[in-house]
């Protein structure tokens, strides 16, 4: 697939590119990102290198997954990260996001993922998009509720950060949750009858 852009009000998102590739490092030296980022720790400019002209270029690439630099429209510099990428076939992709710490707090991230999940759903075969993160990690829950999301729970040893098995939040958003029309038809579970509880006791 070509690069890309998409816009918002605000904001230009494109693949990352070897230009980004110091402001990444740089980005990835904060001790927040470190601490809730599933990233290779110390992180050095190796692995920023790697992250631009490997993982971001080869899911450019083969259309499995699209990691967006997030900046203001007509230039400026480096305000998030957004990536959409398959998390298991078929139809089933995870969304992640981080932003750059004197960025913060201004609804750079809110704007651009919501920009990248409805490109996602609307051109991409998502049947499921999954968001999960490091319980305690409370704006990245706040984000992912406020982009219509459905917390699922707690998924226990669910992540290898830095070492240790770490247990995450687990949310999922559907194109219907959105009004938009999935690649597949969903068949939700139906409701278990009401169980007559006196007939336990």
């Amino acid at each position: 697939m070509e690069p890309f852009a998409l816009h918002t009000g605000r904001l230009e998102l494109r693949p990352f590119a070897t230009e980004d590739t110091d402001e990444v490092f740089h980005a990835a030296q904060d001790p927040d990102i470190q601490r809730w980022v599933t990233l290779p720790s110390p992180y050095g400019r190796q692995d920023a290198v790697y992250f631009v002209e490997q993982i971001s270029a080869r899911g450019l690439r083969t259309g499995t997954g699209f990691h967006f630099a997030v900046r203001p429209r007509g230039g400026g510099p480096l305000l998030a990260a957004v990536g959409i990428g398959v998390l298991q076939e078929p139809g089933t992709w995870e969304l992640g996001f981080w932003a750059v710490r004197e960025h913060r707090r201004r609804g750079y991230v809110r704007e651009a993922a919501d920009a990248a999940v409805r490109w996602a759903l609307t051109t991409q075969p998502v049947d499921r998009l999954c968001w999960q993160a490091l319980v305690g990690n409370h704006p990245s829950r706040e984000l992912a509720l406020g982009l219509g999301f459905t917390m699922e729970g707690v998924r226990r040893a669910a992540v290898l950060h830095q070492g240790t098995t770490r247990d995450a939040w687990s949310a999922s958003l559907l194109p219907s949750d959105l009004g938009l029309p999935a690649p597949h038809p969903y068949l939700p579970a139906p409701e278990p009858p009401a169980r007559d509880v006196s007939a336990a006791l």
